[in-house]
């Protein structure tokens, strides 16, 4: 059986960067499952299992278009240093507060100046390319899974 649309398929990953560190990793642990062709995951990964089989390992290279986008000047702002708590005031620190509109945004701290804070909306890996080794555990056709 092949990963094809709509087949549920559960891959184990992980996930470095460009400096080969290791960013995330599921090996090991609950396997990640999705429905493809729906979707789900990231569409330049989602491509790159197209036609694998189970027990096929393959190391794939996804780019910002096909990952988490290019990262948009206009999702970095700056605000003052004294609205951000102390305790806050580090390099990656996830945030919580609201937009103009009301709806809630998470920034993180990108950059700590002398009198002002820069914080991001853009997503943490936009912009970078993201190297998976990936491996095909199970592929169920969409008819097996009357459970």
């Amino acid at each position: 059986m092949m990963v094809s649309k709509g087949s549920v398929v559960s891959v184990e990953y992980t996930l470095r960067l460009d400096n080969q560190e290791v960013f995330e990793s599921n090996v090991g642990d609950d396997p990640l499952t999705y429905t493809h062709g729906q979707e789900e995951i990231l569409s330049g990964l989602e491509k790159s299992l197209e036609g694998m089989t189970i027990g096929e390992n393959r190391t794939v290279i996804v780019m910002p278009p096909d990952g988490y986008g290019e990262i948009h000047q206009e999702g970095l702002f700056e605000v003052s240093r004294d609205r951000i708590p102390a305790e806050a005031l580090q390099i990656g620190t996830k945030l919580e507060t609201q937009a103009p509109d009301g709806t809630p945004v998470f920034p993180y701290v990108a950059e700590i100046k002398a009198d002002t804070v820069v914080l991001n909306l853009n997503h943490p890996l936009a912009g970078q390319k993201l190297h998976f080794e990936v491996r095909v555990l199970t592929i169920k056709d969409p008819a097996d899974h009357s459970s």
